[in-house]
């Protein structure tokens, strides 16, 4: 008989102190970026750490490894933007060689994908999500400060001729009043694609300097602007990979809202991430984490690494909101998203 779901290669389940078995991790491979989008960084960011300290492709790994046998299932390599790393190619084959791990994926802005799609695919990535939230390249430069719609909406294309054989997600970050009015344009990616487009509320993270301009639209918001458009949208039924997911007859996609600032998915949290610098965030509000670094640094054991990982999942907080607790870092890249 085969080991049960969830199980690392002994038979492991990494379960907190309030039920919830975690088995996703997000695995921040750079803090780095190439672009400065208005509600992530500042132009003049600086990173917390310096580069000698963000993982090496052996370090990350090992991380795998542990993850794999501690019962993780799914892997997602973010940033700052991964496919910076000239090396995402052999992280991602790597992470599915690694008994446990059933699904890679990974998030990116689009900007490099040409460079690595094809190799990505061939190492058998299972999905890609790409940050992308205006078609309008003067909007697009105002948010992301970078002229590079052009290469985004090429390898857009690339991924929409894909979808199916990959699973293929566009987060759309909205802003009331900047690029609120594209939602039917984005929903429209969904007609003859089997993509899913979400819509995405705005999170407060200390570096990002649109939050106190009023700009903000929230899910209900979002659900009124789409069924003004779309007044046959339907609710999907059952158990789906989005919080709240919206099909059109006659559509191959779907379209979600990921009320991220509104609503508080505490309770359902499954996932751990592991930042550039070696550290394992609990929780998105948590400001302290556990630091792999020494370890890996230190020729660690995967066994010690493994302990790290249970200490992690054990000081998880019930509800990260309810406990009061700020998000770590300047920007959700020094998180990982």
């Amino acid at each position: 008989m085969g080991k049960p779901a969830n199980t690392g290669l002994d038979g492991r389940i990494l379960t907190d102190a309030y039920g919830r078995i975690v088995d996703y991790a997000r695995i921040a491979v750079t803090s780095r970026c190439n672009l400065r989008c208005v509600y992530c960084m500042r132009e003049e960011h600086k990173m917390h750490h310096a580069s000698a300290e963000e993982l090496r492709k052996e370090e990350i790994f090992r991380c795998i490894e542990a993850l794999g046998a501690s019962g993780f299932r799914k892997v997602r390599f973010t940033g700052g933007e991964p496919l910076i790393r000239s090396d995402i190619v052999d992280l991602v084959r790597y992470a599915k060689a690694v008994d446990g791990i059933e699904t890679v994926s990974l998030t990116t802005n689009g900007v490099l994908l040409d460079r690595y799609f094809e190799d990505l695919v061939d190492a058998g990535l299972n999905g890609i999500n790409l940050s992308l939230d205006t078609f309008e390249a003067d909007r697009y430069r105002n948010i992301t400060r970078r002229n590079l719609l052009h290469k985004v909406s090429e390898n857009l294309d690339r991924l929409l001729r894909s979808a199916g054989s990959l699973k293929v997600k566009i987060n759309v970050l909205l802003l009331r009043e900047i690029n609120s009015s594209e939602i039917g344009r984005f929903t429209e990616l969904t007609r003859h694609s089997p993509v899913t487009v979400r819509f995405m509320e705005l999170m407060p993270f200390d570096d990002n300097q649109i939050w106190r301009t009023g700009k903000f639209m929230g899910a209900e918001k979002i659900l009124e602007a789409l069924t003004a458009i779309y007044p046959e949208l339907e609710a999907k039924e059952g158990k789906t990979t989005e919080h709240f997911s919206f099909s059109l007859p006659g559509y191959q996609g779907s379209v979600a809202i990921i009320p991220a600032y509104t609503r508080n998915f505490c309770s359902t949290c499954n996932r751990l991430r592991i930042t550039s610098d070696g550290k394992i965030i609990s929780c998105l509000y948590s400001g302290d984490g556990v630091d792999l670094l020494p370890a890996l640094r230190g020729g660690a054991e995967r066994e010690e690494l493994v302990s790290l990982l249970q200490k992690a999942v054990s000081i998880k907080p019930a509800d990260g909101r309810e406990a009061g607790r700020g998000a770590r870092g300047t920007s959700m890249s020094e998180i990982g998203g």
